[in-house]
């Protein structure tokens, strides 16, 4: 083994006989280096499209958010509420109802969900960090807090005084259709106060306002509400939380994480991030194997070294040994100085935004170890792989000829 290895470090380090070995050899080693600094880069810039991408949940989405297993609504009685404020893990909670509502200012309309938040809502969410306009719900009924794509569709701006007002309609409940059309909604109506920007999506989509004027709008009783909102202590468990929830309202409820919250997107990222990999590993092969013919040119061109290695003693074995850790030597260290210079490349974005998104955002990137090991050990398998292939043309007929 150590003959083995003293011979392949030789090799490695030492030019060949022939300008075309030194650089075939050449160009197998920049092939591994590339290959690992590409994967790397890409790596860490989808872990950081992840996070850039995820991030705007934490601010709109709760630790954990209940649902009611069947229909729209479930009973959140006041003794549930006294055990829910119990658990040691639960910071706050908040009563949500939300329903598809149609809007309407002025001479504009469209439709959307009205989100009725209680007083507790702010220490659920850090609705400090999403409302840019305005203010934040007081807790009047007259009240509501639109998303910066409602307010552009409807041409509806931040309102000082009571004069404009949103209004908002749901269809009464019944069978048929009602003869007087007048009669089949019922309306509230409210002044924007303040407006709201999470990501395009949302913006267009929630209308928050008080649970009062919620309540009122579709008629239910006190103790319904349609969700319940949680945050927890940052140490805590959601999984054991969970399980204490789903106690108190006796298994008639869904609890969701965060993750199941966003359960599409975290699966099209994943998916993303899958499928780059698996191109950028397809590329890696096709660039690792030109060791294997890095390999089996130097075979070829050290035939008379075999041939005496063969004569004073060395087994076959040992000298393919000889060639597989020459290959495995050059896939190793051509992935270390990879990864060392994807780090370089990765560092110099996050300090001075190398590439941009927009003038002011860079792309984002997040260096994990995670990153490091999958390069290290998807480059380090390919070529060692490449490598036992090309030293297997080593043969009794090479070593006799």
């Amino acid at each position: 083994m150590k003959f083995s290895y003293y011979i392949a470090k030789r090799y490695l380090f030492s030019p060949g006989s022939s300008n075309a070995i030194n650089i075939i050899t050449g160009i197998a080693a920049a092939g591994v280096v590339i290959g690992a600094m590409s994967l790397f880069i890409v790596l860490c810039g989808f872990a950081g499209l992840k996070d850039f991408s995820l991030q705007f949940s934490s601010y709109f989405d709760p630790d954990l958010k209940v649902f009611p297993s069947s229909g729209k609504t479930f009973v959140f009685t006041d003794a549930q509420k006294e055990k829910l404020t119990g658990l040691e893990n639960v910071v706050s909670f908040s009563e949500i109802i939300e329903e598809r509502v149609f809007l309407k200012f002025k001479d504009k309309q469209k439709t959307g969900t009205i989100k009725g938040v209680d007083t507790n809502y702010k220490n659920v969410i850090q609705t400090d960090s999403i409302v840019f306009g305005g203010e934040w719900l007081t807790g009047n009924d007259a009240q509501v807090v639109a998303g910066f794509g409602i307010s552009r569709e409807l041409g509806m701006g931040v309102e000082q005084v009571y004069t404009n007002f949103l209004n908002i309609y749901v269809p009464k409940p019944g069978k048929g259709i009602p003869k007087d059309p007048s009669k089949a909604f019922r309306k509230k109506s409210a002044v924007n106060i303040g407006m709201y920007s999470v990501n395009e999506d949302l913006d267009k989509k929630y209308v928050f306002s008080t649970i009062g004027l919620a309540r009122e709008l579709l008629a239910l009783p006190n103790d319904e509400v349609t969700n319940v909102e949680l945050k927890l202590t940052p140490d805590s468990d959601p999984e054991s939380v969970k399980n204490d929830i789903l106690k108190i309202f006796d298994d008639q409820v869904i609890v969701k994480n965060r993750i199941q919250l966003n359960d599409t997107l975290y699966k099209m990222l994943n998916t993303e991030n899958l499928a780059a990999y698996l191109v950028i590993t397809l590329i890696a092969i096709i660039a690792l194997f030109n060791v294997a013919g890095a390999i089996i040119m130097m075979i070829i061109d050290k035939r008379k070294n075999i041939k005496t290695l063969h004569s004073v003693g060395a087994s076959l074995q040992n000298i393919r040994k000889i060639f597989l850790f020459q290959g495995s030597l050059m896939t190793v260290l051509g992935a270390l100085l990879g990864l060392l210079l994807g780090f370089i490349v990765i560092t110099c974005q996050q300090q001075f935004g190398l590439l941009m998104i927009t003038p002011t955002l860079p792309y984002p990137t997040k260096i994990t170890l995670v990153s490091f090991l999958l390069v290290f050990f998807t480059i380090t398998i390919i070529g060692i792989i490449a490598s036992l292939l090309a030293s297997g043309r080593i043969n009794r007929k090479l070593v006799n000829f």
